[in-house]
């Protein structure tokens, strides 16, 4: 897993298509529904003309999760929910990066936050080590 500032990830080799059913099908196991789809490809090719890679944002919330944070942070929506983005990255390979809870909110300056910001942390990383990269499906 390789991980930034504000995010986590990894490429692997499935295609695009593959990957995205993978990660919604992860994500759901780990309690996240997905609100928000935002297919970037179809937007720039639709509003300036511009083609790029197959590039989609997931606004994946876990229910619990949104409303502790929401119990302890009134104004904590303008953080959620968290975004997931899968993108063809190659000819054969994807890329899944998600946001990173604990950097995101850790600009909220409540402590109630942390632990609620580290449980999304921990299960958005489970859910992108479930995808299996072997082509079988989801790892068990």
């Amino acid at each position: 897993m390789e991980t930034t500032t504000y995010g986590f990830g990894r490429t692997v080799p499935l295609s695009f298509v593959d990957a995205v059913e993978q990660v919604k099908e992860a994500l759901n196991q780990e309690g996240f529904g997905v609100l928000t789809e935002i297919d970037i490809s179809a937007t720039l090719r639709d509003k300036i003309s511009v083609e790029f890679e197959p590039y989609i944002i997931l606004g994946a919330c876990n229910p619990q999760l949104a409303h502790r944070a929401l119990q302890a942070e009134h104004e904590i929506g303008l953080l959620l929910p968290c975004n997931v983005i899968v993108h063809a990255h190659g000819d054969h390979t994807t890329r899944i990066t998600m946001m990173d809870p604990q950097a995101a909110l850790s600009i909220v300056e409540n402590d109630a936050i942390d632990p609620i910001a580290t449980e999304a942390r921990d299960r958005l990383q489970r859910a992108l080590m479930a995808v299996d990269d072997s082509g079988s499906g989801m790892k068990e």
